[in-house]
């Protein structure tokens, strides 16, 4: 495995999109935006689990897939989704 395709340059499958802007695109954007968190913020269990993710993606070379869910599950861990049902049904 290459550098470039290994640790924590390894490539999300499909970048996020943070809703301050910008995108996550490798492993190490992912870590960075965490980082930068409040403590308080960080702290909590998604994103917790989301840093775990990250780090079993880098250290076992487990799947990118994982780590992406984890950091999408903890940016979106307050929101809740809505069912609208379709027009004449």
């Amino acid at each position: 495995m290459s550098e470039l395709s290994s640790g924590w340059s390894r490539e999300f499958d499909e970048p996020i999109a943070p809703p301050d802007g910008g995108k996550l695109v490798v492993l190490r954007d992912a870590a960075n935006y965490i980082t930068a968190l409040p403590a308080k913020e960080a702290a909590l269990p998604e994103w917790q689990a989301a840093i775990e993710a990250l780090i079993l993606a880098v250290e076992l070379g487990g799947p990118t897939m994982f780590a992406r869910i984890g950091v999408m599950r903890a940016l979106n861990r307050g929101h809740v989704r809505e069912f609208i049902p379709a027009e004449g049904s």
